[in-house]
């Protein structure tokens, strides 16, 4: 498509000599904004989807992905509903829970709010993620008699509790008497301490046997609620119409989706919008590289007046100028992928490096939920990106390119 003289000139365009060195530098600009821009779409797309998949992936291994909530707190007859759900096409496991809030304290002084799960011990093993986060203690305890209980890493830190160490738990919902409501209070065993990443767990979440959990939310034989996991998460809406018929009016049934659906939501809306307006950096960069070219074109008048009469042709002379600014682009373009690439798959390292450089904290839990910073690159995203950028390059170059061509060499000449 172009010959070998065409790719000679265009590449003797691309180095400036000294009167066009402001060209250059405005080529040069043009280069690094789309190399950033590349680069920048590509590490925050990367960064979004870690923060959502890290999100769901520790959202729905510790809570299920199809809930079925108990009139007023209590969901009676719950083996029997149990097993009617269990046999539904899609469900895993049905999980029998008793939650309630409480507030926790220590001999140390230390006291703080908390949720409380009461949850059957197999159950509990069953969780993958719940198991391998076990930081301290064991799992195989739980549910033996001793009143035991498991808590987050961070909330034991906080409260400057270990394993054995006993913590004291605090009701509302308390005993009835003639000065009024006294608060249930009552002590507990630490079996074990996990660390799953993401805050709103380990600094709030108290893991307790299903029957002592019973037993200290006064819920008799009743649960609050029953956890379904199923197949596919993504594809929870067939399991969530048929889990609906058979719960009836007995309860009411929440997914995933509807349960979290503002904070996905914000996501999905956050990555959208940082995506148009990072695309702007490529848009800036490819009018970068029509102002390079129309000056390059201005400068080099003359010599497009002289090829021409020796022969060239106009499409010779727009392949010329498209060679020139098509090349910015895509080594602009993969100078990014390559940048944005290898930064998203070592941000976690990069970011420690920076904060102990300078000494300050860019990435708290307590604030984004998650005790590391993620990055997923999607490799369909990558290639959008990658395809915009050259498209936008492309563009770039067709209306300088043309004006290069439809150049009169006569009058060229004439005002050299």
């Amino acid at each position: 498509m172009f010959s070998a003289f065409e790719w000679m000139i265009a590449a003797r365009y691309l180095r400036a000599r000294r009167q066009e060195g402001f060209i250059s530098v405005v080529a040069g600009f043009s280069f690094l904004g789309i190399a950033l821009g590349v680069a920048a779409l590509i590490i925050v797309l990367a960064v979004m989807n870690g923060f959502r998949h890290e999100l769901l992936g520790r959202i729905l291994g510790v809570n299920g992905h199809v809930t079925v909530y108990g009139h007023l707190g209590k969901l009676t007859d719950y083996e029997r509903l149990g097993r009617e759900l269990g046999i539904i096409e899609g469900v895993q496991r049905v999980t029998p829970l008793v939650d309630g809030q409480v507030l926790a304290s220590s001999v140390h002084g230390v006291s703080a709010g908390a949720i409380v799960r009461g949850i059957l011990p197999d159950h509990l093993r069953a969780r993958a993620i719940l198991v391998d986060a076990v930081t301290a203690g064991s799992l195989d305890t739980f549910g033996i008699p001793g009143n035991g209980v498991v808590v987050g890493e961070r909330m034991a830190q906080k409260f400057g509790l270990r394993v054995g160490d006993s913590i004291t738990l605090l009701s509302p919902q308390g005993t009835p008497t003639a000065f009024g409501t006294i608060p249930r209070s009552a002590t507990y065993r630490i079996e074990a301490t996990f660390e799953v990443g993401m805050f709103e767990y380990d600094n709030g979440l108290i893991l307790m046997p299903l029957d002592l959990a019973q037993t200290y939310f006064r819920k008799g034989d009743a649960v609050t609620a029953l956890e379904l996991e199923v197949n596919d998460p993504e594809d929870v809406d067939r399991v969530r119409d048929e889990v609906y018929l058979t719960v009836g009016d007995r309860g009411r049934v929440v997914d995933w989706r509807q349960a979290n659906a503002q904070f996905f939501g914000a996501i999905q809306v956050e990555r959208n919008v940082m995506f148009i307006i990072l695309t702007l950096i490529i848009v800036v960069a490819a009018f970068n590289i029509i102002s390079s070219l129309i000056m390059l074109v201005m400068d080099k008048g003359r010599d497009i007046a002289i090829l021409r009469t020796m022969g060239a042709t106009r499409g010779m002379v727009m392949r010329i100028f498209l060679l020139n600014g098509a090349t910015i682009g895509v080594v602009g373009t993969l100078v990014g992928f390559a940048l944005g690439l290898a930064f998203s798959l070592n941000i976690e390292t990069i970011r420690q490096w920076i904060q102990g450089l300078t000494g300050t904290e860019l990435f708290a839990a307590e604030i984004y939920f998650l005790s590391q910073l993620p990055a997923r690159v999607e490799v369909g995203e990558v290639v959008t990106v990658v395809i915009i950028s050259l498209v936008l390059s492309f563009l770039a170059t067709v209306y300088p390119s043309w004006r290069a061509a439809r150049l009169d060499p006569v009058e060229a000449l004439r005002y050299e």
